[in-house]
């Protein structure tokens, strides 16, 4: 890992992806800990095929960032709290969602329930060559399924931008050009 961040400062955080089952991220713990040592970012694929509780690990065993897809949260009313109050963002991928048999159809997306719940959920794209559907896919097939409307979509976007990686000014200059196109 050092050698990996001596090398490219590009490099900003470490990320644990792919399939979840039978793969909780506790194991992965010393790993996180050691990406966060040097710096880097942290965040985990979490809740998609795993239950809520591959998210509480996420957040307790890894101490991630952000969690890539964490829908199932949803199944852990204390959890779901948890995240609206702590703020840590959820990235969904609606359509790798439903074509992992995740979530029957878009219609019954869980997102609309994720941003009812105050949980700072964005839409991304997950593999889209595989699963189909780059990002503004994504955003539109859901947003039109769920009857999403510019509040709901704005949100999204406001919370994609809070969520990135990026510095402090470059995020309050994008919040800005979204402002001056949404008004």
């Amino acid at each position: 890992m050092a050698h990996i961040v001596r090398r490219d400062d590009a490099i900003v955080g470490l990320g644990l992806d792919s399939s979840e089952r039978g793969y909780p991220p506790g194991p992965f713990a010393p790993l996180f800990e050691r990406a966060r040592a040097h710096g880097l970012k942290a965040v985990a694929h979490a809740g998609e095929e795993g239950p809520a509780d591959y998210v509480k690990s996420a957040l307790e065993a890894l101490k991630v960032e952000r969690v890539d897809h964490g829908i199932r949260a949803l199944e852990d009313p204390q959890l779901t709290q948890r995240l609206a109050a702590t703020r840590v963002p959820l990235t969904v991928c609606p359509l790798s969602n439903v074509a992992l048999r995740v979530v029957d159809d878009l219609t019954r997306h869980p997102l609309g329930r994720l941003l009812e719940a105050n949980v700072v959920a964005m839409v991304n794209s997950d593999d889209p060559a595989y699963f189909g559907g780059y990002l503004t896919d994504n955003l539109l097939q859901v947003s039109a399924a769920l009857g999403f409307g510019t509040t709901q979509v704005q949100t999204l976007l406001r919370n994609a931008i809070d969520a990135s990686f990026a510095s402090p000014a470059r995020k309050a200059a994008i919040q800005n050009e979204l402002a001056a196109v949404t008004g």
